[in-house]
C-alpha cells in the first residue's frame, strides 16, 4: 500500500485524500503553501504525475517566433515591450516570419510557437494572412500554435469582431492550437497594479472556452514570484480548474516564474527553488483534470526543471530556439537546447523520454535501448 512519508502533520488529511483520488479544496492548497515539508509535497505530487502519464517525461522540438516587440500595453512587470521607434524595437517582414517557420520546420520542430506584442498598425488581415501562409509553409505535420488570448482580444478590437469569430478566422487559415499566456495571475488588484491594459480575468477564461469549443486546444499558465499573495495563487488554480470542467481543452499547466530584471519590478527578488518545486507540485496536486504540468526550462533553469520531474512535473517542453521575451527579462539560460540535451537530461533522473508534439501525440519513446 503507497504511503507517504509526511513531516508536517498539517499534511497527512491532504494525503489521505490524494491516496483516495479526491479532489483537494482550496483550503488544502492554502495549506500545501503554507507548510515547509516539501519532499512530503513532492512525494504526493509524483503520486499524482505516476498516475496520470506514468513513467513519461514529454519534450519536443520547437521553435519559438516572437514577430515583435512593438506593444500597446507596455505592462510594467514586461521588459519584453517597446514603443515604436524606441532603441531596440523590431518588427518581422511576414517573409521572415515564414522563413523562420520553414527553418524549424527543417530543423525537425513539430511545433511553431508565435507568440507577439500588440503592434499598433499591424491590421487584423496581416494577422490571418501570418497564420495562413505559415501554415501553407509547413508539413502537415508541424503544428502551429499562435497568439495568446491577449493577441486574441488585440485582434478582435482592431477587427470589430467578436473573438469567437477572430478564432473561427484563425481556425480556417491554419491555426492549431493556442499557447496559454497572458493569465499572469486572475486578480483585479495585480491587475490594476501591474498590467492595467492586458485582458481581464473572465475575457482570457471566456477565449479560451471559445477555442475549446471550436476544438482548438490551449494551454494554460500563472506567472508568479512577483506582487501576489498565496491565497491568489491558489484562487488562479481553483479557476483553472473549473474552466477545465466546464470546457476541457487545457492540455497542459504552466508556472511561470517572473524574471524582475529590466522591469519596472526590478526591485523584486527572483523566485527560489524551493518555491519553483513547491508550485509545480501544488500545480499537479491541485488541477487534477489537467493532464500535463510543465517546466518550462527556460524560466526554470535545467537544473530546476530536471529536479521537477519528481515534483509532479511529466514535461520539460522544448528545443524553443531563439526565446526572446523571457531572455529580456534577465534569464541566464540558453535560449534553445538540443534534442539529445532533452533526451539526455530527462533520461539522468530515472524516467522515460517521450517526444510529443504540440497535442501530446507521441512522436517517438527514447526508452534505455535508444539512441
Amino acid at each position: 500500500m503507497t504511503t507517504f512519508n509526511l513531516n508536517d502533520p498539517a499534511l497527512e488529511p491532504i494525503g489521505a485524500k490524494v491516496l483516495a483520488g479526491e479532489r483537494l479544496s482550496r483550503e488544502d492548497g492554502l495549506t500545501l503553501y503554507g507548510s515547509y515539508d516539501l519532499i512530503g509535497i513532492g512525494q504526493m505530487a509524483d503520486h499524482v504525475r505516476r498516475g496520470i502519464n506514468g513513467d513519461k517525461v514529454h519534450f519536443m522540438v520547437n521553435r519559438h517566433i516572437n514577430p515583435t516587440n512593438i506593444c500597446r500595453n507596455r505592462c510594467k512587470f514586461c521588459a519584453f515591450a517597446r514603443s515604436k521607434g524606441e532603441e531596440g524595437a523590431y518588427e518581422m517582414t511576414l517573409d521572415t516570419i515564414v522563413e523562420a517557420a520553414k527553418e524549424g520546420a527543417a530543423d525537425g520542430a513539430y511545433e511553431i510557437h508565435i507568440v507577439s506584442g500588440l503592434h499598433p498598425d499591424w491590421s487584423y488581415e496581416f494577422y490571418v494572412d501570418m497564420v495562413r501562409r505559415v501554415r501553407e509553409a509547413l508539413p502537415p505535420h508541424v503544428i502551429v500554435q499562435a497568439f495568446t488570448a491577449v493577441e486574441i482580444e488585440h485582434m478582435a478590437i482592431i477587427s470589430g469582431k467578436p473573438t469567437i469569430e477572430v478564432l473561427r478566422d484563425l481556425k480556417d487559415a491554419g491555426l492549431d492550437a493556442l499557447p496559454g499566456g497572458g493569465a499572469e495571475i486572475f486578480s483585479d488588484r495585480l491587475r490594476a497594479a501591474a498590467w492595467e491594459k492586458k485582458t481581464t480575468s473572465d475575457v482570457w477564461l471566456r477565449i479560451h472556452a471559445e477555442a475549446h469549443s471550436l476544438g482548438i486546444a490551449t494551454n494554460c499558465t500563472m506567472l508568479y514570484g512577483h506582487i501576489e499573495t498565496i491565497e491568489e495563487r491558489v484562487d488562479h488554480m481553483v479557476r483553472l480548474r473549473e474552466q477545465q470542467d466546464a470546457s476541457g481543452g487545457f492540455l497542459a499547466f504552466i508556472p511561470l516564474a517572473f524574471h524582475p530584471a529590466n522591469t519596472e519590478m526590478s526591485d523584486l527578488p527572483a523566485t527560489t527553488g524551493f518555491d519553483d518545486l513547491k508550485t509545480l507540485a501544488i500545480g499537479r496536486l491541485m488541477l487534477d483534470n489537467i493532464p500535463h504540468i510543465k517546466a518550462f526550462w527556460i524560466m526554470l533553469g535545467l537544473k530546476v526543471a530536471q529536479l521537477s520531474t519528481v515534483f509532479g512535473v511529466d514535461d520539460l517542453d522544448g528545443t524553443v530556439v531563439e526565446e526572446r521575451i523571457t531572455h529580456m527579462a534577465g534569464a541566464t539560460t540558453p535560449e534553445a537546447l538540443s534534442k539529445d540535451d532533452l533526451i539526455a537530461t530527462i533520461r539522468e533522473t530515472g524516467h522515460t523520454a517521450v517526444e510529443r508534439d504540440t497535442l501530446y501525440k507521441v512522436v517517438r519513446v527514447y526508452d534505455a535501448e535508444s539512441c
